[in-house]
């Protein structure tokens, strides 16, 4: 009784007027409420996405390789690398920036079965090493370069190495931690942590009511209806949209959470600062920068080829040309005969040490420079430097998507369709959008550290 007399006092106090929200503010609030209750509807669809997405997996890893002859609408083996590379990988992250993570928590495969084999797993607490938060930038670069030794746009093995691997890893993480949860998105998916840095550019967000939540937990706590948060995301203190995977199913809970618009740079500039994450900033600068750099480029590389020429020259000189012959199985380096495309052990060593040469570089250039603007603010303060580092989450994203975007530019011409122009323009525009972005986001965070005069020099 207590409990409704207080409630029923709560409900009795005036309360200070709320300005009306505005139209897209009720159109947004009202999907949220449409997720919520359709979340049938919701699992119907992903176990529709997840028999496709076994089907393009699986079926071409033991089908023959396509001929010379062969298209995308006619070769199930090229229409599946087409809609993974060309299609699913460059689009879902496009997807990230426009509607928050919401392929994770509305159609993603691995997210949907980990959290169905959790619910009926065994349910152990999460250990320590999986709560490691170096996880998303070891697995992302782990995942990028092993790609690139395998040939895993080019070839449907590797395909299934990898994403079915991914998939088996998602499963067993799902069955034996958590309960009805997914433990392998929020800490161990290789593109975890890509999706969470790309989703702080969304333009929505579930945003929580802190003063609404404390007033339902006073007036009807024991009436409260009850949320699986199944990325484990702490809803009371949740700021923004990096672990939230959209689904919907907290909308409206306690009456204090719900799709709300926001615009593009809040969370970085308001929230990111409050929080620093360097494991985030090594994604950004080494991973997104460095590495997928170095692996989008190698093949295409000038300095690839020579340093290879100069190396084996030198091997041939002193009698080691045994080094240049040794053919790995195609599971560690590319290895299809039939096609003229092998990769020695030397060739491999080459293209990993360059990858890693690339990240290095990139790398050590772009943290000197992001060092040089956090003192050029005054004093060196590392919470600085890493609020920084976020700024530079546009560019680094336009990057990684351009990098798959050629891929899909590259499968279209070998069936015939070009458009080179159309093309370069695209990319221009992007990559001068994306700078533009990034300033729109740093000149913000430097006035969090610095008068305007240090803020020009930074």
């Amino acid at each position: 009784m207590s409990g409704i007399s207080l409630e029923i006092r709560l409900r009795s106090k005036p309360q200070p007027r709320q300005p009306a929200p505005g139209a897209t503010a009720r159109a947004m609030a009202s999907i949220g409420q449409w997720l919520r209750q359709h979340q049938r509807a919701i699992g119907l669809v992903q176990w529709g996405i997840i028999g496709l997405y076994m089907l393009l997996v699986a079926v071409p890893a033991f089908l023959p390789l396509p001929t010379r002859a062969a298209h995308i609408w006619s070769n199930l083996t090229l229409f599946a690398q087409f809609a993974f590379w060309g299609i699913w990988w460059p689009f879902v992250l496009l997807s990230m920036v426009v509607v928050g993570r919401s392929w994770c928590g509305l159609f993603c495969p691995e997210g949907a079965i980990t959290e169905r084999v959790s619910r009926h797993g065994l349910g152990l607490p999460v250990p320590r090493w999986i709560r490691w938060r170096g996880w998303p930038f070891v697995a992302f670069a782990m995942t990028t370069i092993y790609g690139q030794m395998t040939s895993v746009y080019q070839y449907p093995k590797p395909v299934l190495l990898i994403l079915g691997g991914s998939t088996v890893g998602s499963m067993v993480v799902g069955y034996c931690y958590g309960r009805d949860k997914r433990v392998w998105c929020r800490y161990l998916c290789p593109v975890n942590g890509v999706f969470g840095v790309l989703a702080k550019l969304a333009p929505m967000h579930f945003r929580v009511d802190e003063e609404a939540w404390a007033r339902s937990r006073r007036a009807v706590k024991i009436f409260a209806r009850r949320v699986n948060c199944a990325p484990l995301v702490a809803l009371p203190v949740m700021k923004g949209a990096s672990d939230c995977h959209m689904c919907g199913r907290c909308s409206q809970f306690r009456g204090a959470i719900e799709l709300a618009p926001r615009t593009p740079n809040h969370e970085i500039v308001h929230v990111a600062g409050s929080d620093p994450k360097p494991w985030e900033t090594v994604l950004v600068v080494v991973g997104l920068m460095g590495v997928a750099a170095g692996a989008f480029h190698w093949s295409t590389s000038p300095w690839y080829y020579e340093a290879k020429t100069w190396i084996a020259t030198w091997l041939i000189d002193h009698g080691a040309t045994w080094v240049l012959s040794i053919q790995p199985p195609w599971w560690m380096l590319t290895n299809y005969p039939d096609n003229n495309d092998a990769l020695t052990l030397f060739d491999g060593t080459l293209l990993v040490a360059y990858i890693l040469a690339t990240a290095a570089v990139i790398a050590t250039g772009v943290a000197a420079c992001l060092a040089a603007a956090t003192l050029a603010l005054g004093r060196w303060r590392s919470e600085a430097f890493h609020h920084l580092a976020q700024a530079l989450i546009p560019i680094a994203g336009c990057g990684v998507f351009l990098g798959l975007f050629a891929i899909t530019i590259s499968m279209l011409k070998a069936d015939g369709i070009t458009a080179a122009a159309t093309v370069s323009v695209v990319r221009a525009a992007m990559l001068f959008g994306a700078w533009a972005w990034v300033v729109s986001l740093a000149w913000p965070i430097t006035r969090r550290y610095a008068s305007s005069l240090a803020r020009r020099g930074a």
